[in-house]
């Protein structure tokens, strides 16, 4: 048989029937137990497998008596059978283990070993090719003539990364044109899992531009009915974006793919726009960008100002193809002259979120975040950019876990200790040769200007001390004024005054490029220097410094040209750090005019951040007095979800920073008024360690006002913060105080929110009683008011915790009246009460009520696009369907479920939804808990 160039030597299977061959001779293994017993082995091949788990996957949890006995006389047998070809069995502190001769000699690592290279290849011919190498190394499903549980599991699994590689083949060879070669395949998946909305937009495609529109048409009314009928469902964006590509299209033809799969992050920055020289150091990262480098670490390190920034970017932007799996960056801010540096808890949420892993997905333990981010880069080929390191603690848990990532450091500290212990390789970047540094202007402003006065173009480049920094400064400002001889400007270049770091030749000139602004830019730049984040908008700008959007355009876009500040997204611009210690230290701005202009950049972000909060959340009920985004010089409240998370998202940073720097100066109403206003953006997005962050410094300015509208939520905030954070103790101090503050001021309304929080708190810590108890006291005070919307939300509160409690009968009636006022308040948590309901009804064997009720809850969810909640109702549903003995609807939403979770990063829902999936493969009757 061709084993696409893999030795024939001693090989074992998995993927078709459980077996060995030796020199393409079949082995006799034995009986199917005995064959059990080889399979059980080999899905850990080199790793000991403990007896006890041996006899658990062979018979399952009721073993017969003797069964040490027979374990041993299995594995004796199997013995005798490998050993005349160099195989064997060992035994190692109470286990066995099966050593391979080659990691290739077992078909299940030639499979996956293919899928990576596959999937690591820009090439979609090569990949295709890959593919099918892969893919024929399975010669029927997975362990055939083999049969326990534990068989059924992994069959399951494998079977579903067999159906994963298949698409992504697929996807390569639509992507070539090859849509006929298949078709065949896709059509079996399709009947195979006829809810798989990616299989079914593969086949429509394939279909289409094969010339057989008409049944990718009707291929999508039939997926349509099924969703509606067994999901009351419409079908995914992703689908209806095919049927409309399909619909627009005059003449068949390759249409646009859009990727169906995990995100592929691209966080990398724009590149320098003009980059010269560097090209030893850039041959010695190219081999970071080979399949197999033998240290995939590399820190580039050196002084402020010597371009290690704009060497990375533009190494990372040169070689993106050797990266298919994507680019994460992060500016670690080390060596940042405002703010500390970012701590690599927060980098790490972000790189988690740029894969996919939003929400409660997120592990809230530091060491558990890392383990998830380097599961998630197993196997692929990431490039990593820990941009402005400070040391080696901000690094180490943002290392991937395998050499098939690469990673680049920057920093002005050598980082010794990464390379003792990783093995990274320090590479200094010092100051550019003469030679270089004089290339690098040539390339700016070409030869003849240089040449036309070689002695004072000797003095520019001299005076600039190899400082890429200071080049590209000196060039813009040459390039500004053609006009000037090369005299004038070397005559200017003077002022040596040094900053901290003694980087002397980018303080002269910045010192010279600062007296040549027009006053109105030197002020802008100077206030530029104060504004609290890593970078600005224009409109955040435009409230710094109290000048018209347009006008603030107009001067950041010449400050660019002259190099004092970058674009590294449109219309967001970012300085330094040595351009901003240097506008800090510099300025000719009274005290006063500083003052203010912080206060209204900080009144901007504010109230923006409480615009934006009252569209993500427009039902809560915010203290009176507060700004709503509308009382700065140029307020930019969101006017829709979309906008305002998109807000958030490119402010969030500056958010965080503008409280410190309020709470630094005793501001005390925008220090707790932004940790107010990021409530809801921090709960869609997950970021409760964020909100762990915000809210000590929000209750601190809260006290120091005084008011105790101010001081109940701050605290009753940072308890449920806690709560969320899994800080019990700390949680219910705070929300303790904030309910002494409330009883004192007698407004009942705060204790009933506060007796939710307190069940909130409860359920977190397992307590489902003592959240119940809570929940009723909140019910309680929430009646007499005469609130629908917050007597719903505690009534369904009720009903929740009874029938966490068994008390289905008694949960009903409130979940119901939680509805009713939802209903008539149309309001969106109308799906969490749907979602309650059929939990009863579901443990109460009323299961075509559950049914209705999932089906109702899931269409409102995919309707708001909460993928998140979707996927937790599709597995509850698949549960309600297995008890109703309807397996195939079972697997069917179990299907779309795991596709969903595995896409959050869910793994402990991934485990939960295939155990199931195996269990009704197993042919069990017996419902699986959830």
């Amino acid at each position: 048989m061709d084993r696409g160039g893999y030795a024939m030597a001693l090989e074992f299977r998995v993927l078709g029937e459980v077996g060995a061959t030796a020199d393409g001779e079949v082995l006799a293994v034995g009986h199917a137990r005995q064959r059990l017993v080889l399979a059980a082995l080999l899905l850990d091949a080199g790793r000991v497998v403990p007896a006890d788990q041996l006899v658990t996957r062979v018979w399952g949890e009721h073993p017969p008596s003797r069964v040490a006995n027979a374990l041993q006389t299995y594995v004796a047998r199997l013995r005798r059978v490998l050993h005349p070809h160099g195989g064997g069995i060992e035994r190692r502190s109470g286990g066995y283990v099966i050593p391979l001769p080659s990691p290739d000699a077992l078909d299940l690592h030639q499979f996956t070993d293919l899928v990576s290279q596959a999937r690591a290849t820009a090439d979609d011919a090569e990949a295709a090719r890959l593919y099918e190498r892969a893919l024929d190394r399975w010669q029927g499903d997975a362990l055939l003539g083999v049969d326990s549980a534990w068989a059924d599991n992994v069959r399951h699994s494998l079977a579903r990364q067999r159906t994963a590689a298949e698409l992504d083949y697929a996807d390569r060879q639509l992507r070539r044109g090859q849509h006929g070669a298949v078709l065949g395949l896709l059509a079996r998946r399709a009947d195979e899992y006829p809810l798989d909305e990616r299989i079914a937009a593969a086949l429509m495609r394939a279909l289409h531009h094969s010339g057989r529109t008409d049944e990718a048409l009707a291929r999508y009314q039939r997926t349509r009915t099924m969703l509606v009928d067994e999901l009351g469902a419409d079908p995914s964006p992703h689908l209806r974006a095919v049927h409309e590509e399909i619909l627009a299209a005059q003449t068949p033809g390759p249409a646009p793919l859009r990727a169906w799969a995990a995100p592929v992050p691209q966080q990398l920055p724009s590149p320098p726009p003009r980059f010269a020289g560097r090209e030893d150091e850039l041959r010695h990262l190219d081999t970071l960008a080979e399949p197999h480098a033998t240290v995939p670490i590399t820190v580039l390190h050196g002084g402020g100002g010597m371009g290690k920034t704009a060497l990375a970017l533009h190494w990372a932007h040169r070689q993106a193809t050797a990266f298919p799996d994507g680019r994460l960056y992060v500016d670690l801010r080390g060596f940042s002259p405002d703010g500390d540096p970012t701590a690599p808890d927060v980098a790490l949420r972000g790189f988690l979120h740029a894969l996919g892993v939003t929400g409660s997905a997120i592990p809230a333990e530091p060491d558990a975040q890392t383990a998830l981010y380097r599961t998630l880069l197993a196997g692929k080929r990431v490039l990593v950019v820990l941009d402005n390191a400070r040391d080696p603690s901000q690094i180490t848990p943002l290392l991937p876990g395998e050499p098939s990532c690469a990673v680049v450091v920057t920093s002005r500290n050598r980082m010794t200790s990464l390379t003792t212990t990783h093995g990274a390789t320090p590479l200094a970047v010092r100051p550019l040769p003469a030679a270089h540094a004089r290339s690098v202007l040539i390339d700016r402003l070409g030869p003849d200007y240089l040449d036309a006065d070689p002695d004072a173009a000797e003095q520019l480049v001299t005076r600039c001390a190899g400082s890429p920094l200071a080049l590209g400064i000196l060039a813009a400002r040459a390039a500004e004024h053609p006009d000037f001889p090369l005299a004038a400007l070397a005559a200017e270049l003077t002022d040596v005054s040094a900053l901290d770091d003694g980087d002397a030749s980018v303080a002269a000139v910045l010192s010279w490029s600062l007296r040549a602004l027009p006053p109105q830019h030197a002020e802008v730049f100077e206030l530029l220097g104060l504004a609290p984040g890593p970078d600005i908008s224009v409109r955040a700008a435009a409230n710094l410094t109290g000048l018209s959007p347009n006008a603030t355009a107009a001067i950041l876009l010449a400050l660019e040209r002259v190099s004092l500040v970058e674009q590294d997204a449109p219309g967001r611009y970012r300085m330094h750090d040595l351009v901003r210690l240097f506008a800090r230290t510099h300025t000719s701005l009274p005290a006063e005019a500083r003052t203010a202009a912080l206060v209204r950049v900080i009144g901007y972000y504010t109230g923006t951040a409480l615009a934006g909060n009252r569209v993500l959340h427009p039902h809560g009920v915010l203290p009176p007095g507060i700004d709503t985004g509308h009382d700065h010089p140029y307020p930019h409240p969101p006017a829709s979800t979309g906008e305002a998370l998109d807000w958030f998202d490119a402010d969030h940073d500056c958010l965080l920073d503008a409280q410190r720097v309020a709470s630094a100066h005793r501001w005390h109403e925008p220090a707790w008024q932004i940790a107010l206003a990021l409530t809801a953006y921090h709960y869609r997005r997950g970021f409760l360690h964020e909100d762990l962050e915000v809210w000590p410094v929000a209750v601190q300015a809260a006290d120091a006002l005084g008011t105790p509208e101010t001081r109940v939520l701050a605290h009753r905030r940072y308890g449920l913060a806690c709560a969320r954070g899994a800080r019990h103790d700390d949680a219910l101090a705070h929300l303790a105080q904030a309910l002494d503050l409330a009883d004192r001021g007698e407004d009942q309304r705060v204790r009933a929110i506060i007796e939710h929080d307190l069940a909130q708190t409860w359920e977190l810590h397992g307590d489902q009683r003592a959240a119940l108890e809570h929940a009723q006291r909140s019910l309680e005070l929430f009646r007499p008011l005469g609130n629908p919307v917050w007597e719903a939300q505690a009534q369904n509160g009720v009903g929740w915790y009874l029938t966490l409690l068994g008390q289905h009968e008694q949960a009903r009636p409130h979940c119901e009246r939680a509805l009713q006022l939802y209903r008539t308040a149309n309001h969106p948590a109308v799906a969490d009460v749907l979602d309650s309901l059929a939990h009863i009804a579901h443990h109460t064997g009323r299961h075509i009520d559950a049914i209705e009720h999932y089906r109702e809850a899931l269409a409102l969810y995919r309707e708001s696009g909460n993928t998140y909640l979707e996927a937790d109702t599709l597995e509850h549903l698949g549960h309600t369907h297995r008890a109703m003995g309807d397996s195939g609807k079972a697997r069917s939403v179990w299907q779309l479920a795991l596709d969903l979770f595995r896409a959050q990063g869910r793994f402990a829902e991934v485990n939960a939804v295939e155990t199931a999936l195996a269990r009704l493969d197993a042919g069990k009757t017996r419902s699986a808990p959830h």
